[in-house]
C-alpha cells in the first residue's frame, strides 16, 4: 500500500441543516495527480476549504500526512501549498516583489524566490509589474507562491479556469511535472474531464456533495458498458430474432444497437442471424469516450 497523504473518513459539512459535502472519503497517495472532478456547485472548494482549515467540518476526520487535522494543523499546514480561486497581488509590484512579500511570512530563504520563478517559468519575467500579466501568467505566478515553502502537497482548486488553450497548455505541463521533478503530491479540482485526463493518476468524482467515483482513469474507462452495432439484411425481422434470444435493442436508420452486450451474446446472435438467412454486413463495438461516462457518472449516480 503507497502511503496516505490525505485521507477523509466520513467528511461531512452542512449549511442550515443542508449537505454541502456528504461523508465523503478521499484517499490520495504520495506522489498521485489527484483530479477531483464534478460540476459546478458539487462541493469541491467546500472540501479544499475543509482539507485547508479554512472552514470546520460538521462531522467527519480529515488525516493530512498521517496526522489529524484538528489536532496539529499548524504543522500540517507548513507542508501544504495551495491555489483557491483567483489569487491576488499587488498589482504595481513585480513578481519578485510580490513573492517577497510572502517569503517575509513564511520565513524561508530568499533564494527559493528565483527558483520558484524558474520552476514556473517566469525567470524573464520577473522584474515586470504583475498587472501586465496575462491570466495564465498570474495563474503561473501563484503557483509559484503556493511553492516557496518547499510544500509536500499541492492543492490547486479550478487552476485552469479562465485560461486560453496555451495557458491551460502550460499550466497542465507545469503540474504534470510536480511529483517526478519534485516530489510533490497534488491535488487538482476542476469539472472538465478532458483537462484532468491528460494529468491525473486518480480521478475522485464528486456528485451533489457525494463521492460516486474513486479509482485510476484506466479503471473508469473500464466500468463503462459498450454498445454493438449491427447492420444486417432485414432488420426489421432480424430486431425480433434478438429480442427471442432476450436481448434488447434498439433499431434505428437500419442499424441494431446493443447496449451492454458480451462477446459470447454477440457470437450467438450472429449465428442465430445467418442461420436465418441474414447477410451480416458489419459488426462494431462503438467505445464511450471517458466524456460520455463521466456525464453518466455525474447524471445517473455511481457506475
Amino acid at each position: 500500500m503507497s502511503e496516505l497523504i490525505i485521507q477523509t473518513k466520513g467528511l461531512t459539512k452542512k449549511y442550515r441543516g443542508r449537505p454541502a459535502v456528504d461523508q465523503l472519503n478521499l484517499e490520495i497517495s504520495k506522489g498521485d495527480i489527484y483530479g477531483f472532478l464534478g460540476p459546478n456547485g458539487a462541493g469541491k472548494t467546500t472540501t479544499i476549504r475543509m482539507l485547508l482549515g479554512l472552514i470546520q467540518p460538521t462531522s467527519g476526520s480529515i488525516s493530512i500526512f498521517g496526522r489529524e487535522l484538528k489536532r496539529d494543523k499548524l504543522n500540517i499546514l507548513r507542508r501544504i501549498g495551495s491555489l483557491v480561486e483567483y489569487p491576488s497581488y499587488y498589482g504595481h509590484l513585480s513578481a519578485t516583489d510580490n513573492l517577497e512579500a510572502i517569503r517575509r511570512i513564511l520565513d524561508v530563504p530568499k533564494s527559493r524566490i528565483a527558483e520558484v520563478l524558474e520552476i514556473v517559468s517566469l525567470t524573464k519575467e520577473a522584474k515586470r509589474p504583475v498587472k501586465g500579466f496575462s491570466l495564465g501568467m498570474k495563474q503561473r505566478l501563484g503557483i509559484a507562491a503556493s511553492l516557496l515553502g518547499s510544500p509536500e502537497l499541492l492543492i490547486l482548486d479550478e487552476p485552469t479556469n479562465g485560461l486560453d488553450p496555451s495557458g491551460i497548455h502550460e499550466m497542465r505541463e507545469l503540474i504534470k511535472n510536480m511529483p517526478q521533478q519534485y516530489g510533490i503530491t497534488v491535488l487538482v479540482s476542476s469539472h472538465l474531464l478532458g483537462e484532468v485526463e491528460q494529468m491525473a493518476h486518480k480521478v475522485g468524482i464528486i456528485r451533489e456533495g457525494q463521492l460516486v467515483f474513486q479509482d485510476t482513469i484506466d479503471h473508469l474507462r473500464l466500468q463503462a458498458q459498450h454498445d454493438i452495432e449491427l447492420v444486417v439484411s432485414e432488420p426489421d425481422s432480424a430486431i425480433w430474432i434478438a429480442r427471442d434470444l432476450g436481448q434488447t435493442g434498439i433499431l434505428q436508420g437500419g442499424i441494431m444497437t446493443f447496449p451492454g452486450m458480451k462477446d459470447a451474446q454477440v457470437a450467438h446472435l450472429v449465428k442465430r442471424l445467418v442461420e436465418n438467412g441474414h447477410a451480416i454486413y458489419r459488426v462494431e463495438q462503438k467505445k464511450k469516450s471517458l466524456e460520455d461516462i463521466f456525464m453518466q457518472v455525474i447524471g445517473e449516480g455511481a457506475l
